[in-house]
């Protein structure tokens, strides 16, 4: 036995061995199923194999990054410099460039980030007359989005449009990808979509891939959507020598278009697969994973598995019901400060989960009434802050001027006398002419009826300054390029256009600060820089599949709260899961629009995300649409106990007047919350503590709600009983 091999267990040890044919590895929460996939490539380079011939996708770049650090610490940078580790977006984007004639795009396209998604989905609603308020953008790419997920073209959509809506949907669809092609760009959805077609039309392109990579890994393979499992296949489908890892139990992205399927049905899909399950779970206690396995045994199509714990059986896991959602979040509170009393803990070994944005809310303000330092992860992204969005639309100008996403954003930013009718103009003349607005410019550079001759002569120079700009701004002038861009551009002046207090001015200008890092830290670590190389690099690192695919909070001494979806591949020693209500999880909207297997599976995430304790909640009243409403515990609750429900117990979206009028038996075990649980009180560290409370601006304390005290303890609130009973202690010491 080699000495790589010598590291693992017999299960994993099977999943590396195994390098010929399909191998399909079934990786249960926190068995290690990044060390098989890194253990993997190292053994197959042992053997011999090529690196170039090895191709590792999975998706979020902090997983990619981590993929390729743990490959070079196995068989030396050098070596590991030659794999090709990344997303799939990143891959798709290297290939389509490699191939940009085959797919009629020029190979310095455009990648749309979000934001310039929703301009050409508005610009398209424009196009139609469709007012806004009845379709409402982020609806409306929501679901062109999920239509390109499952290879539905435009077209297709509308050959079978059913009504007057998905007419309409369909229309707006091929208005919005006619929009991107004047532009010359892609969307994060393209990228896959495009590569598929690619694959499908030029079968010579297809097998020099074929050929090259001879050794095709796949992770989280659970999430794949349709373009991502056929460009695997058809790079995978020549040798068959292909390993995906992933874990149905764990597939919560099918409103995203992930299809789990392709997970349940890999060994018929490949006959003759090999199927290796690992179960020995080395992250959580024996209790925390019976929970698990209990919630998730009672999804009927899954692969079956059961995780056995490394660890022990560790503390029995608490389920309280609670008078309403405030309640519940001051208990939370209560109980960190009691467990900060008695034990060696930081405020980030504390996670808060629950199933939707909005229940945060509470949370926070119990948080901040407190003094307790807390990260809310999902908060503003730096890349949403406007100065950093007008800054890569500049950059995007310089790259492709054809660009009419970004050319709208930046043409009047600051005020350069292009005002709202002269750009009403430009439009009516673009789309009239069926071109991009910077075509139309290119058309008719002089005049065009509607705009004025200031606005045209202003539009004129922002152009050719760009352009000279980004001639200045090749290789290892970028970032001196980029700054003299935020000089040319006066774009300072817009900061004090639209912040009117110096602080928050300043705020601003260190984001810009910032952003001038960025393209530095780009310059060092690329052997050939370039403006385009910079915002592709920007546009890929907000492709990630994952809400929380970034290292948003790690290393600050603050309490964790998140959504389930966000908290996949997280773990913490100690999680609240709160709010297990029906209707909150599982959601109302999910179970109707596909059943309850989904929302199981994402409350068996949330129950794998703890290491040493879990702490399972509800209200027993909650406030729904400005009214206060009688809940009731979620299904899983009872399913985590082995029990069926009570009589009088309701699923949600039962009728009003079927539900019962008096209160249920709660599950087996559920305490009821004690008033003095409900109430917090505030450690003298925690008071003192200069962690930035939440995830908006740095180096700033947020407001403290009415009647919050500053330090210490509010003296009329109790002390908690943990902490009392340790003063006890020491006094009788």
């Amino acid at each position: 036995m080699s000495r790589l091999l010598s590291r693992l267990n017999p299960e994993q040890r099977r999943a590396v061995e195994t390098t010929e044919g399909p191998v399909l590895v079934l990786a249960g929460a926190g068995t290690g199923k990044t060390r098989v996939i890194t253990y993997r490539i190292a053994h197959l380079m042992e053997k011999g194999v090529p690196a170039t011939a090895i191709l590792a996708m999975t998706f979020t770049n902090k997983a990619a990054g981590e993929m390729r650090e743990r490959v070079a610490d196995l068989v030396g940078r050098r070596a590991a410099k030659k794999l090709t580790v990344g997303t799939f977006h990143a891959f798709c984007v290297k290939a389509l460039r490699a191939h940009a004639d085959a797919i009629e795009m020029p190979a310095g396209f455009s990648i749309c980030d979000s934001s310039d998604q929703i301009a050409a989905i508005k610009s398209a609603l424009r196009e139609l007359h469709v007012p806004e308020a009845s379709l409402r953008p982020r609806d409306l790419h929501s679901k062109i989005s999920l239509l390109k997920n499952q290879l539905v073209s435009a077209e297709e959509f509308l050959d079978n449009a059913l009504d007057d809506e998905e007419q309409l949907i369909g229309r707006a669809y091929q208005k919005y990808d006619a929009t991107l092609r004047r532009a010359r760009s892609l969307d994060f959805d393209d990228l896959l979509v495009k590569l598929v077609g690619l694959f499908r039309t030029h079968p010579a392109i297809r097998d020099n891939f074929r050929n090259r990579y001879r050794y095709v890994l796949v992770d989280e393979f659970q999430d794949t959507n349709k373009p991502q499992f056929g460009i695997v296949r058809g790079i995978a489908d020549g040798h068959r020598n292909l390993c995906v890892v992933g874990d149905d139990d764990q597939s919560i992205y099918g409103w995203r278009g992930a299809e789990v399927k392709q997970i349940l049905e890999f060994d018929k899909r490949y006959a003759g697969a090999v199927v290796v399950r690992l179960e020995t779970n080395y992250r959580s206690t024996s209790q925390i994973l019976d929970a698990a396995n209990a919630v998730i045994s009672n999804n009927p199509a899954r692969h079956k598995k059961t995780l056995r714990s490394h660890i022990g059986k560790g503390e029995d896991i608490g389920v309280v019901v609670h008078e309403d959602e405030e309640k519940e979040a001051n208990s939370v509170v209560f109980d960190i400060v009691g467990k900060m009393a008695r034990r060696d803990l930081s405020f980030a070994d504390f996670a808060v989960l629950f199933r939707t944005a909005p229940q945060s809310r509470v949370f926070e303000q119990a948080f901040r009434a407190n003094d307790i330092p807390y990260i809310l992860v999902g908060g503003m992204s730096f890349f949403d802050r406007k100065e950093i969005r007008d800054l890569l639309a500049y950059v995007k100008q310089m790259v492709n001027p054809l660009d009419e996403m970004s050319f709208m954003r930046v043409v009047n930013t600051p005020p350069r006398g292009v005002g709202k009718s002269s750009l009403d103009a430009l439009l009516d003349f673009a789309t009239k002419k069926g071109i991009s607005v910077p075509q139309a410019l290119d058309l008719s550079p002089s005049a065009i009826d509607g705009v004025t001759e200031r606005a045209m002569t202003s539009i004129r120079e922002l152009r050719a300054s760009l352009a000279r700009l980004a001639e200045g701004a090749k290789a290892r002038e970028l970032v001196n390029g980029i700054r003299r861009m935020i000089e040319a551009t006066d774009y300072q002046t817009e900061l004090v256009r639209i912040y009117a207090d110096q602080e928050t001015r300043d705020m601003r200008a260190q984001a810009i600060v910032e952003f001038l890092n960025m393209a530095e830290n780009y310059l060092n670590r690329s052997d050939a820089p370039s403006l385009s190389g910079f915002v592709e690099e920007i546009a890929l690192s907000a492709s990630d599949d994952r809400p929380g695919g970034d290292d948003k909070g790690q290393g600050k001494n603050a309490v964790t709260l998140m959504t389930l979806h966000a908290a996949k591949g997280l773990e913490f020693p100690h999680v609240y899961l709160v709010g297990l209500e029906e209707g909150i999880l599982p959601h109302q909207k999910a179970i109707r629009d596909a059943g309850d297997a989904e929302e199981r599976r994402l409350a068996y995430v949330g129950i794998t995300r703890a290491q040493r304790r879990l702490a399972i909640s509800y209200a027993a009243t909650r406030a729904r649409f400005g009214k206060r409403v009688d809940t009731m515990p979620s299904r899983f609750l009872f399913e985590m106990r082995g029990e069926t429900p009570p009589s009088g117990w309701c699923a949600s979206g039962t009728p009003p007047e079927l539900r019962p009028d008096g209160p249920i038996a709660p599950p087996t075990g559920t305490r009821a919350a004690t008033p003095s649980a409900a109430r917090a009180t505030t450690p003298r560290s925690a008071a003192n503590s200069t962690t930035p409370r939440t995830s908006g601006s740095p180096g700033r304390r947020p407001a403290k709600s009415a009647g919050a005290r500053r330090r210490g303890p509010p003296r009329n609130r109790p002390i908690p009983p943990g902490l009392r009973d340790a003063n006890k202690r020491k006094r009788t010491r």
